[in-house]
């Protein structure tokens, strides 16, 4: 079996490597799909629905999800057409509504040539792209928060809405949030996410707070790395 596929692209010839995404050999031909979920260090996931594309084998056209859909031999795909755009400004339009303000979906939105949501604003900031939740899991290994409620009442949150006990205070989930609502504040030794406040482990060279103890404990553990392994910070090790 070959190792890379052949396909269009916007008519162009684009060879890719089997098994990726329709978004990653757009990506690497420099061809721009809007996307928001998207992230190379996760498992594909199809959230937010802003990278569909139109895609044909003969005379069959049909939308599907690039950020999910594999390259296969052959295969034809548009996009940017009157159908692919309709979609997508109905979707930043949805998630406007959500998150009227944050830069990034104006950028996408101005993008596209949508001025405003038609939709009744109902402020939630998270827009449901799931990455913090699939940083947590796949990436850090703890899973210390998930989605909880269903349609308009979805929302990540912790464990019953209480102190996350499997939360190691890292801000992976912070970092990683497009559109940057998931708070965490650093202030006098102690780091404050998820509504919960993590003691943070001091450099014994030079006294300054450098990571949350519950993080190196874990690294710690994971690692099997000796007890005093993070006395120090980065910077006097």
């Amino acid at each position: 079996m070959s190792d890379t596929v052949t396909l269009k692209i916007n008519g162009r010839t684009i060879t890719a490597s089997a098994g990726s995404t329709l978004l990653a050999a757009a990506q690497s031909a420099n061809i721009y799909i809007p996307n928001l979920c998207s992230n190379e260090e996760l498992t594909p996931y199809g959230a937010c629905r802003l990278c569909m594309v139109e895609i044909a084998h003969g005379k069959r056209t049909r939308m599907v999800a690039s950020c999910i859909y594999e390259v296969a031999e052959g295969l034809e795909v548009q996009t940017v057409t009157e159908r692919i755009l309709n979609v997508r400004k109905l979707v930043i339009e949805l998630l406007l509504a959500r998150n009227p303000y944050h830069p990034r979906l104006l950028k996408i939105s101005h993008e596209l040539g949508v001025q405003a949501s038609r939709f009744k604003e109902d402020v939630k900031g998270c827009i449901l792209c799931g990455q913090c939740v699939r940083t947590c899991r796949e990436v850090v290994g703890v899973a210390a928060i998930g989605f909880k409620g269903r349609g308009r009442t979805r929302t990540v949150a912790t464990p019953f809405d209480k102190a996350p006990a499997d939360c190691i205070a890292c801000g992976s989930c912070a970092y990683i949030c497009p559109v940057k609502v998931i708070p965490l504040e650093d202030k006098n030794n102690v780091r404050t996410i998820w509504k919960t406040e993590f003691p943070m482990a001091v450099c014994k060279k030079c006294g300054r707070p450098f990571a949350p103890e519950k993080q190196l404990a874990y690294f710690r553990k994971i690692a099997n790395l000796p007890e005093n392994h993070f006395d120090t910070c980065i910077q006097c090790r």
